[in-house]
């Protein structure tokens, strides 16, 4: 038996199935388990989670992506394939609270351990899918990624620098992480009415809805307009002034989006002409003349380095941040100060960081105390929590049906 789990949270007693890969599936299933639920990956036989081949980089032999994902949870491997191993998570899912896939449209129930399967086993069964497209509409029975998400929804359209240039995606995988952080939404709320009611139901969610809801203030004005809004650089398409600029050795995010931040700046930098100038003398004004106020803002900033901006801003009350890099960003005292890069120890990798739990509790505070599974490790464990024995486990393992690491 390998060492137990500790678990802290709200969610402690809740027990999830994670049968997904890559990056929303287990994003959901990561803050599960980050909030106290026994979360048990299963992983295909054949290489497990595609996030162990998302390669390099490798930390001794261990990808980093795959430690990321899936940290706090309990690992085993299932060839579903194979009756044996299909009756086995038949067991688990007697046990479970949850269980979370994201698989295309039909390949559960080609296992015949579709969800009218599953919750014959389960009733309260809470039973979530995360897709490309959803499992309705046109575009149900197709895959989807994040990169045809952001096209599709209109992301790409509003991100990049300006007009005429070519198009370009939110750095970090939007849509994946969103679809991850709704489909846990979704099962939090399924488990609320399932602990007034008692019974289960499907949950369904997608990276295209995902990307959707980042749409919100563009929409607004394309339902008032009718006209579709282009990228701006760092810029907002509602308030002004509210973006990034360059100082003597960096970038400042500068926040003056209302008329007390904006008098607050130009007191700042003592520009009371900025003030006075009818092209800015409030929002609509501002944003109706946004690249002369560029022009006129630009060499306030350039006269200052990054720290004597910020400290400036900050003496006024005027909202800003600098421009950091990803490795800044987890060196940040702020970061630090609320557990967002917390290190742990794997068994092979050795000490590993990596984000921590957003969410703080006050009375069950979550976290993340360990590091993802190496492949199968849990699976002797698991098979036996829920009745098999010794000998039982091992033709499983003979048959490869399961493995174990």
């Amino acid at each position: 038996m390998t060492a137990p789990i500790t678990r802290t949270g709200p969610l402690v007693g809740m027990r999830v199935l994670d049968l997904t890969h890559v990056m929303a599936g287990p994003t959901c299933c990561l803050m599960l388990a980050d909030m106290g639920a026994d979360v048990i990956k299963v992983e295909k036989a054949e290489g497990g989670d595609d996030s162990r081949r998302m390669v390099p980089p490798l930390v001794k032999g261990e990808p980093a992506s795959f430690m990321m994902m899936n940290r706090n949870k309990r690992g085993i491997v299932l060839d579903l394939k194979k009756p044996e191993a299909r009756a086995a998570l038949l067991k688990l899912v007697k046990t479970a609270d949850v269980l979370v896939e994201n698989y295309r449209k039909g390949t559960m129930e080609k296992l015949g351990i579709g969800y009218d399967v599953l919750a014959k086993e389960n009733p309260a069964l809470i039973y979530c899918e995360i897709s490309g497209f959803g499992r309705t509409g046109p575009y149900a029975d197709q895959g989807g990624f994040d990169l045809v998400a952001q096209a599709m929804t209109g992301l790409m359209s509003i991100t990049g620098e300006g007009p005429g240039r070519p198009p370009v995606k939110v750095g970090a995988p939007l849509t994946d992480i969103t679809g991850g952080l709704l489909a846990c939404m979704g099962v939090l709320a399924a488990y609320a009415n399932r602990l007034k009611t008692g019974k289960g139901q499907r949950v369904d969610t997608s990276l295209f809805e995902a990307g959707m809801v980042h749409t919100y203030w563009q929409s607004a004005i394309a339902f008032a307009t009718g006209v579709a809004p282009g990228p701006l650089g760092s810029a907002h398409p509602l308030s002004a002034p509210y973006q990034a600029f360059q100082t003597k050795d960096g970038w400042v995010c500068l926040g003056a989006s209302n008329q007390r931040t904006w008098l607050k700046f130009c007191e700042a930098v003592e520009a009371p002409g900025l003030a006075a100038d009818p092209r800015f003398k409030d929002n609509a004004a501002r944003m109706a003349n946004l690249p002369a106020l560029v022009a006129a803002i630009e060499p306030h900033f350039a006269r200052y380095t990054n720290a004597e901006m910020l400290a400036l801003l900050e003496k006024n009350g005027v909202p800003a941040g600098p421009v950091l890099d990803v490795n800044e960003a987890h060196r940040h005292p702020q970061a630090i100060a609320r557990d967002m890069v917390p290190a742990l120890d794997h068994p092979v990798a050795g000490k590993v960081q990596t984000i921590g739990l957003p969410i703080k509790f006050s009375a069950t505070p979550g976290g993340v105390k360990h590091a993802a599974p190496v492949f199968g490790q849990h699976t002797r464990d698991v098979l036996t929590e829920v009745g098999y024995t010794s000998s039982e486990i091992d033709t499983l393992l003979a048959s490869g049906a399961a493995k174990q690491g």
